[in-house]
C-alpha cells in the first residue's frame, strides 16, 4: 500500500506534469507509474467528526477499515481526542495486525517520523495522534495507563514471527531524555525525549529470537551496506524528527525513499506466505502545509519512483498494490498555462483586475499570502522557482490547510477490481484483506495452499443463455 500523504487529485496531475518536464519533456503527456494501474476509484476522506479530515482519523479508516475522530488512530469514534480513558475496549486493529497474525512479513517505510501519524494507525491505539513519546504526553494520560505512540511500535508487533521492517525518520523518541543525537551531536532538538528513561532500540533488538538476523541502522551507507539475505528484521531510523525534503536529501545520511523501498521488499520478499508493506510519502503533505508546492511536487515525484520500483520487485499475478491519499490540499493550478509551461512558472498572462503576473500553482490558504504596499506581491520580483518559494494564497494562514475533495485510489493485482468506484476510505483495507485472504472474512477462501497460504476460491463461470430471435 503507497499512500500519499495529502496527495489529492491536483497533486497527481501537477506531479506528473513536474516528472516529464524532469526528463525534458512538455509534461502533460507524462505517465507517472500509478497512471498505468487498470482500476481507479474515488475516496470519501471525512472524519468521523471532520468534514475536512485530518491524517490520524484517515489513517485509521485505511488501515483499520473504521472511520474515526480527527486526531485518533487506531481506536474507534468512541474515543475521543486527548482523552486518555476512552481508549480502553474501542482498539481497532490494523491489515498489518492481520498480515503478522496470517504469518505474512510486514514493513513499514515513511518520509516523516515512524511514530507519525500514518504509519501509527498499523500498530498503536493513541487517543492522540501527538503522542509520539511520554515526554508529549499529559501527565493525566500517563497516570491513566496510557502508552505512547513509540513505545506501542516496540511493543504492539514485537512478536513477528517471519521478518520485519520499519524504516524512516524519529530517532530521538526511541531515546532518554537530552541523550545526544547520533548525527547531530550539537543539535538540542535533536536530543531524545523519553522521561521514562527506555532506550527503545535496545528495547526492540531484546524482542528479537537469538537465531534472527536483526540489524538496526541510522544512515545510508548502513542501508546499502545490508545483504537482504541476511536479513530478518530491519529498524532503520535517518533522522531524530521527519527525513529531509527530497530536494534537500544528504544522500550519503539519507536514503531516498526508493531506496528504503527496494530493501524492504527484497528482505520481506523472502516469506513463502507472502508480506504487507505500508509506504508513506509522507513529506508531500509538508510540503503543501508550508505552501512549497516545489518541495511538495518534488515528494510525489519520488514516491511515483518508489511506486515503479516496487513494480519490478513484484508481480500482478501474486501482488495486489494499492496507491491511495489520506486526504487533499487548498492546491491549484490554472490560469491558461500554454503546453509545456512550466509547472512552477506564470500564467501567460497578467491579472485584468490588480495587473500583476501571477503564478500557475496557487493555495486557497496558507503562509503564501504576501501584501506589499497595500496590494498584492509582485511575483516577477521574487524567485518563484526557489525550492522553498511560497506560493500565493487567498488567505493568511501560518499552516495551509488540507482540502475535503474526494481522493484517488489506483490498484492492479488480485481483486483490484473491487477498487471501482465511489467508496468510504475505510472500505479499502477490507478489500486488500479479501483478496489476502487475512482477516476476520476468509469465506470466500479455499484450504492453504502450497505456500502455506489461503487463496481466493476461483469465482465460479456464469454462462447467460440468451434465446436466439430468428427474424422473417
Amino acid at each position: 500500500m503507497f499512500l500519499g500523504d495529502g496527495m489529492g487529485v491536483s497533486t497527481v496531475t501537477a506531479a506528473r506534469i513536474l516528472k516529464g518536464q524532469l526528463h525534458h519533456s512538455p509534461g502533460e503527456e507524462t505517465r507517472l507509474e500509478m497512471d498505468k494501474f487498470p482500476y481507479v476509484a474515488l475516496s470519501k476522506t471525512y472524519n468521523t467528526n471532520a468534514q475536512v479530515p485530518d491524517s490520524a482519523g484517515t489513517a485509521t479508516a485505511y488501515l483499520c477499515g473504521v472511520k474515526a475522530n480527527e486526531g485518533t488512530v487506531g481506536v474507534s469514534a468512541a474515543t475521543q481526542r486527548t482523552q486518555c480513558n476512552t481508549t480502553q475496549g474501542n482498539e481497532v486493529t490494523s491489515i498489518l495486525r492481520w498480515a503478522k497474525d496470517a504469518g505474512k512479513s510486514v514493513g513499514i517505510v515513511t518520509t516523516t517520523r515512524v511514530n507519525h501519524a500514518t504509519p501509527s494507525a498499523a500498530y498503536a491505539h493513541s487517543a492522540d495522534r501527538d503522542w509520539y513519546s511520554d515526554n508529549e504526553m499529559p501527565p493525566e494520560a500517563l497516570s491513566q495507563g496510557c502508552k505512547d505512540i513509540a513505545y506501542q511500535l516496540m511493543h504492539n508487533i514485537k512478536d513477528i514471527e517471519a521478518s520485519g521492517v520499519i524504516m524512516g525518520g524519529g530517532r530521538k523518541y526511541m531515546f532518554p531524555k537530552n541523550r545526544t543525537d547520533v548525527e547531530y551531536d550539537m543539535d538540542e532538538k535533536a536530543r531524545g525525549t523519553r522521561l521514562d528513561g527506555l532506550n527503545l532500540i535496545d528495547i526492540w533488538k531484546s524482542f528479537k529470537p537469538r537465531h534472527k538476523h536483526s540489524h538496526y541502522i541510522w544512515n545510508r551507507t548502513e542501508l546499502l551496506a545490508l545483504d537482504p539475505h541476511m536479513v530478518d528484521y530491519l529498524l532503520g531510523l535517518f533522522e531524530p524528527g521527519d527525513m529531509q525534503y527530497e530536494l534537500n536529501r544528504n544522500n550519503v545520511t539519507d536514503p531516498s525513499l526508493s531506496e528504503m523501498v527496494k530493501t524492504a521488499i527484497k528482505i520481506l520478499n523472502k516469506n513463502p506466505k507472502g508480506f504487507f508493506l505500508l509506504v508513506e510519502g509522507g513529506r508531500i503533505d509538508h510540503g503543501h502545509h508550508e505552501g512549497k508546492a516545489k518541495q511538495a511536487l518534488h515528494e510525489a515525484v519520488e514516491m511515483d519512483r518508489a511506486i515503479e520500483q516496487a513494480g519490478t520487485m513484484t508481480s500482478v499475478e501474486d501482488t495486489l498494490t494499492v496507491v491511495t491519499a489520506d486526504h487533499s490540499h487548498v492546491f491549484t493550478f490554472g490560469g491558461y498555462t500554454p503546453r509545456g509551461n512550466s509547472i512552477f512558472g506564470l500564467a501567460p498572462m497578467v491579472s485584468d483586475t490588480d495587473k500583476k503576473p501571477f503564478t500557475a500553482i496557487l493555495y486557497g490558504n496558507g503562509p503564501g499570502y504576501k501584501v506589499v504596499g497595500g496590494e498584492r506581491e509582485n511575483v516577477s520580483m521574487v524567485d518563484y522557482a526557489h525550492n522553498n518559494y511560497q506560493a500565493q494564497s487567498a488567505v493568511p494562514l501560518r499552516h495551509e490547510t488540507h482540502g475535503g475533495e474526494d481522493v484517488a485510489v489506483f490498484a492492479k493485482g488480485p481483486m483490484a477490481h473491487l477498487l471501482h468506484g465511489v467508496h468510504e476510505q475505510n472500505y479499502i483495507p477490507h478489500v486488500m484483506a479479501y483478496a489476502a485472504c487475512i482477516g476476520a472474512n476468509r469465506d470466500h477462501c479455499a484450504s492453504a495452499s502450497s505456500s502455506g497460504s489461503p487463496s481466493p476460491r476461483p469465482l465460479p463461470l456464469l454462462l447467460a443463455l440468451l434465446p436466439l430471435g430468428i427474424l422473417f
